[in-house]
């Protein structure tokens, strides 16, 4: 079992303050997260901080740290109610990455203890934040150490990720790439996870990029399959996969094999509004969007908000003249951070055209009927699709991921929550982070529930 932590870059803020309070003494916190559980990896996602106050700390010095135990007794209810995970974090004012024996003996009590009231099976954790604000830590689980958390990653503007992210590679195949961005983060790349949902025009391209960047592993969803109509913009389909009737996800999964450049490709042919599909995403580090309609953005914002995962959405839209030209070209990717805005509150979407999806896909002739009457409106049935735009905005959105992992802008990345593109008029909008959504913010790592993102129509 490999295990990951994600946060906020609003709690990490809120952790290293009060692990570090600028008197060189350590201090400690107790995190609830909510928890990821896969078959092989586990991630547990920070939901609620609670603070031990430096005053009833018993001991607070430079090298350890005592404080009462009982601090736990307000959240026991809350993890056994939810099946959320306890973590402990610490500070280390002296940079020391390491476990200390104390630490070895007081973690072993301490989660022995826990894991005995809570009788859930589940790891918890035991973490350190050093005076740079890195992270690491350790699963524990029914009470006795167990295996390092193999990767930390805080969500904010940029992406700052600990661990040992090293993968393994061709060294000849990522040296133009490190030539660009640097050995460090092709290193992190070759150990990431990445869900690409939407494999078409837009999709094909995304997963294209982020394959010959390097990254370790793709999970690739889309329930669609190749037709003649989609060989003028899917990269690496031909008309044997359209006679075949071969499933997107296979036909991209297979030219990444083909590629022969040890990653691992994970293809999903189902609709993400399926409880396999969430988990499998939910699981990944990074997620891209690339889809036309609502519901599927709609359930992938959701998600991302739910584990805490780096959500990148890329929107094109041509708009036919009715003489057999275009009228307008243009298109967006976005960034979407937890408890940030949403695709919904910036108003890509409304909830009317989520539901209105929603039944196309469970009901269809009652859509078809109430779409006749009149009562559903805003449903794009078709549009032009063309290789060249999907190519230039799916690179925005990859570039945009580049830029959040390897900060190289002369502008700091809270300036390019969006970015439009309007190629009839030429011109390039960039608009900073909005509000918190007032419909997902209260959702941010909740992770596993009953029914999926507490959503009944995913039970």
């Amino acid at each position: 079992m490999r295990y990951a932590l994600r946060l906020t870059h609003a709690q990490h803020q809120t952790l290293q303050t009060h692990l570090f309070p600028g008197d060189r003494k350590e201090a400690v916190a107790l995190l609830l997260c909510g928890r990821r559980s896969g078959t092989s990896r586990h991630v547990l996602v920070v939901r609620e901080i609670h603070l031990v106050p430096h005053e009833q700390c018993r001991r607070r010095a430079a090298d350890c740290v005592t404080w009462p135990t009982d601090a736990v007794d307000p959240i026991l209810p809350d993890a056994l109610e939810h099946g959320y995970a306890i973590l402990k974090i610490h500070s280390h004012v002296i940079d020391k990455r390491s476990f200390s024996s104390t630490d070895d003996e007081s973690d072993q009590i301490f989660f022995g203890s826990v894991s005995s009231l809570l009788d859930d099976g589940f790891p918890h954790a035991s973490l350190v934040m050093m005076s740079s604000g890195e992270i690491f830590g350790r699963a524990i689980v029914d009470g006795k150490i167990a295996e390092p958390i193999s990767s930390v990653m805080v969500v904010g503007d940029d992406l700052v990720i600990w661990g040992d992210p090293t993968g393994s590679g061709n060294e000849e195949f990522t040296l133009r790439s490190e030539q660009a961005f640097g050995k460090g983060t092709i290193r992190k790349l070759r150990g990431l996870s990445v869900a690409v949902v939407g494999c078409s025009g837009t999709g094909s391209f995304v997963t294209e990029h982020l394959a010959r960047l390097g990254v370790g592993k793709l999970i690739l969803v889309d329930p669609d399959r190749v037709e003649e109509k989609n060989l003028n913009r899917i990269l690496n389909s031909g008309k044997e996969d359209a006679n075949l009737a071969c499933f997107k996800v296979h036909t991209l999964g297979q030219a990444i094999v083909r590629m022969g450049l040890d990653q691992q490709v994970v293809p999903m042919p189902v609709n993400l509004a399926s409880a396999d599909a969430i988990r499998a995403v939910a699981e990944c580090d990074v997620a891209f969007g690339c889809m036309d309609g609502t519901e599927g953005r709609h359930i992938l914002n959701r998600l991302a908000t739910f584990y805490s995962l780096p959500y990148f959405d890329v929107g094109v839209r041509l708009d036919a003249d009715g003489k057999g030209g275009i009228s307008g070209i243009s298109g967006a990717a976005h960034y979407l951070q937890p408890g940030g805005s949403s695709l919904l509150s910036r108003g890509v979407y409304s909830m009317d055209q989520v539901e209105a999806e929603g039944m196309r896909r469970t009901n269809p002739e009652l859509y078809r009927q109430q779409r006749g009457e009149g009562y559903l409106r805003g449903i794009a049935e078709d549009r032009p699709a063309v290789i060249t735009i999907n190519g230039v905005f799916a690179s925005l959105a990859v570039q945009e991921f580049l830029a959040r992992i390897h900060p190289y802008r002369n502008q700091p990345n809270n300036r390019y929550s969006y970015v439009g593109v309007n190629l009839a008029e030429m011109q390039i909008h960039a608009e900073g982070e909005g509000a918190p959504c007032p419909l997902l913010a209260p959702h941010v790592g909740r992770g596993d529930t009953s029914p999926v993102l507490s959503l009944a129509g995913l039970s």
